[in-house]
């Protein structure tokens, strides 16, 4: 394709069975900071001048900002370009993924795009650039690809040189170090209504701690602690679940437990991984799909295709802002298209394919993920008869207090029965407080029983 971006024949060739990375080269990691980004990103732009060069992001909040508050959109009077409907879509299409198209064929009176110019806003701290760089010659998958040794802070492979690296550069990506949010998810029918499920979320991130060692990560062997507790509706709140997710998850895979309010105990719960069914999720996402992907990589092959341009959301202030309701975005079918920003960027393109002898709702994932911070921006999702199945979307923004790039909301397509699932819902909620002082003590069995109480 001619807008393809394909790299070096070491890069492109398919990977399909476990290997170990080979470090790169001091020189190579001297780029980091000049023709690449801190993070790995290329940053000149692109041949048409669509794509911007990236000249550092968004690193201070803007004016009239208080933590605490929803974010004010940084590019308030910025205008739809052009916007892609069913009618004109082929005139777009080397942009649009597998998974855009098909959402266009699927709701063709009422999906559209409008399209903005691009923004490269993402950023994040400096003490993680300079973490990147350290990482750089010294990261190494371990235990067959499902662990990382040699990276602490920042992104372990910010020039991947197959799919395990770039789809692990996702997993360990900078999202702050202790956050607490308000956050609630639904499930709309087919014709729109729908129950408000309300969570409440504390993360401890060990991972990217500014005071983290290497040789702290590899004895506590622990990536971040995360702990949710449903708070509405009333037949489900209490119910809570604690995670502890490990960097080596050969040496000691993901522990977790649950809080069942019927029950009043904490159970172990092995299974809450892969493609067990999301909490309250309705069936229409698996474990494995939140944060579009999360956990062990080990069920599948990788598969680095390389780099291409396509439209992605991105700085999406206006779906994130307070001004809007929940019934103005969940609209039957999907969200609400006039709240959405697209933009042109450049992500990496990563397959997962099902190793043989082993099992997952998902065949076949396809990961398109930004190359300016990691985040797995849109994936492609295909059933045991290679039919595409589901299509997710993670709605981006740089949460420029940080600064870190996330997602302020991530919406599952289950094409089959024409539903969605959104979840990270905040219009209506408190903000996120990257500011919260936690603990170990709080993401133990016993502190989960705690909080899971009635």
């Amino acid at each position: 394709m001619k807008k393809m971006t394909l790299l070096s024949a070491a890069i492109v060739l398919a990977i399909t069975a476990p290997i170990a990375s080979a470090k790169i080269s001091q020189a190579d990691a001297n780029k980091l900071g000049e023709s690449l980004t801190p993070l790995g990103g290329e940053v000149a732009g692109n041949a048409d001048g669509t794509i911007p060069k990236w000249t550092g992001g968004i690193t201070k909040p803007v004016a009239g900002y208080k933590n605490g508050m929803h974010h004010p959109d940084p590019f308030p009077n910025d205008k739809v370009l052009f916007t892609i409907t069913n009618g004109n879509k082929a005139q777009y299409k080397e942009y649009l993924t597998p998974g855009l198209l098909a959402l266009f064929n699927l709701y063709p009176d009422t999906f559209k795009m409008n399209v903005y110019q691009t923004r490269r806003s993402a950023a994040a701290p400096q003490y993680v650039y300079d973490a990147t760089k350290s990482n750089a010659t010294k990261a190494e998958l371990v235990a067959e690809g499902n662990g990382v040794s040699g990276a602490v802070i920042g992104v372990p492979f910010p020039m991947p040189k197959n799919g395990l690296e770039a789809v692990w550069n996702h997993i360990l990506r900078f999202r702050g170090v202790d956050v607490e949010t308000s956050r609630s998810q639904a499930a709309p029918t087919s014709g729109g209504s729908y129950t408000l499920v309300e969570t409440s979320e504390q993360i401890r991130f060990e991972y990217t701690r500014p005071e983290m060692t290497l040789d702290k990560l590899q004895k506590d062997n622990t990536l971040f602690f995360f702990k949710q507790v449903v708070t509405q509706p009333a037949r489900l709140a209490g119910t809570a679940l604690l995670v502890k997710e490990t960097m080596d998850q050969e040496k000691l895979p993901r522990q977790a437990w649950t809080y069942n309010t019927g029950q009043r105990r904490v159970r172990k719960a092995p299974n809450v991984a892969f493609d067990t069914p999301g909490s309250v999720s309705d069936g229409l996402r698996t474990t494995d799909d939140f944060d579009m992907f999360n956990g062990s990589p080990v069920r599948y092959n990788w598969e680095l295709i390389g780099k291409k341009e396509i439209y992605i959301p991105y700085n999406d202030y206006r779906l994130h802002s307070d001004k809007i309701e929940y019934d103005q975005i969940l609209t039957p079918g999907h969200i609400d298209p006039q709240y959405v920003r697209w933009e042109k960027h450049r992500v990496w393109e990563v397959k997962a394919t099902l190793k043989p002898g082993t099992s997952h709702l998902y065949k076949t994932r396809v990961f398109y993920i930004d190359e300016d911070s990691w985040q797995i921006s849109a994936a492609d999702l295909y059933d045991n008869r290679d039919q595409l199945y589901r299509v997710a979307v993670a709605h981006g923004l740089n949460y420029y207090e940080v600064p870190t790039q996330w997602s302020t909301l991530e919406v599952f397509h289950d094409l089959q029965s024409r539903r969605y699932i959104a979840m990270g819902l905040d219009n209506e909620g408190q903000m996120y407080n990257f500011d919260a002082k936690l603990n170990d003590s709080d993401f133990t069995p016993s502190a989960l029983r705690r909080s899971g109480i009635r």
